[in-house]
């Protein structure tokens, strides 16, 4: 049954990515995230103070590490997210968020030494290059933005939007295991500081007239959905597996999400998806497949892992 759940997680998950590309309509990216942001915070932090009665008084300890939660987990990511989104598919834009299984690797490896075998590291390379083939094709509005050899700049803002995300995991285990702190509770004050933040930085570069907003229905609804597929049910239901599963294979599963995100896109918004998308999500699949095996192996299957600080 929790394969089920599986499942059903990734599949939920994938039209967030639809959700965010439709909503980018009626506002710009920086506002956007700042008022998402927000609004999850007060929503987590209302349920921990009227359902479960818990105080929420953050200690000093707390303060520096939620900071950078805020900044980097909320703020960084999701404005690069959505500014890249705007030029991007939905589909590419999930499928260059597969990365985080493996930058995940390499932050476990340099913050907590966890150990890379050489089957681990064939594994984690194999895959890496599975993201080549995808990446080098480029269409519509991303190629005439320019960018870095066969990167476009929105590829590479998705990219620090990853690393961003994933280094906001990290800060969420600290936090945790270090520091005591709930994940909600991490997640709802870091969100609402970061959102915070997504507003300041949007009233100086976005046009406020008096908000930057051209369609006020579209908008809300847009947000409503993403605050309710990410931040509430995904969010829940992937704390949930994680007592069930390892981070690995769960990484391995979401390999369904680009491919979920592939037909709500060509359903919802017109998008195509070419044969090099379907090859290199073979690839990545081999690499994700070794490394979990490889763990299965070393008997990691059992050991819960951190949930995920990113709330998109």
């Amino acid at each position: 049954m929790p394969l089920v759940f599986v499942f059903l997680t990734f599949f939920v998950w994938s039209t967030s990515f639809t959700l965010g590309k439709a909503t980018l309509e009626f506002a710009p990216p920086v506002f956007l995230t700042g008022v998402r942001m927000l609004l999850a915070g007060v929503i987590l932090l209302g349920f921990l103070a009227v359902a479960r009665r818990e105080d929420l008084k953050i200690r000093k300890a707390h303060l520096f590490p939620l900071i950078l939660l805020a900044v980097s987990g909320v703020y960084l990511t999701n404005v690069f997210e959505f500014w890249g989104l705007q030029y991007l598919t939905a589909t590419k834009t999930c499928f260059i968020y597969s990365l985080s299984p493996f930058l995940s690797a390499l932050f476990s490896y340099l913050q907590f030494k966890e150990k890379v075998t050489p089957r681990k590291f064939l594994g984690l390379g194999i895959g890496f290059l599975g993201f080549l083939p995808y990446l080098m094709q480029q269409s519509g509005s991303e190629g005439l933005l320019g960018g870095v050899s066969f990167l476009s700049w929105a590829e590479i803002a998705l990219m620090v939007a990853v690393i961003t995300s994933v280094y906001g995991w990290i800060l969420l285990r600290k936090l945790g295991k270090d520091e005591g702190m709930s994940p909600v509770m991490a997640n709802g004050s870091s969100m609402i500081l970061g959102g915070c933040i997504a507003l300041l930085h949007s009233f100086f570069v976005e046009s406020w007239a008096p908000f930057p907003v051209s369609n006020y229905v579209g908008f809300f609804q847009g947000v409503a959905l993403m605050i309710l597929v990410s931040n509430i049910i995904c969010y829940n239901l992937y704390g949930w597996l994680l007592k069930k599963f390892t981070a690995t294979f769960l990484s391995f599963a979401g390999l369904m999400t680009p491919l979920f995100a592939a037909f709500f896109g060509w359903a919802f918004l017109g998008e195509t998806v070419t044969w090099i998308f379907f090859l290199s999500i073979g690839i990545i699949s081999i690499g994700l497949g070794i490394v979990y095996f490889e763990e299965l192996r070393l008997g990691y299957f059992s050991t819960p892992a951190p949930t995920p600080a990113r709330e998109n």
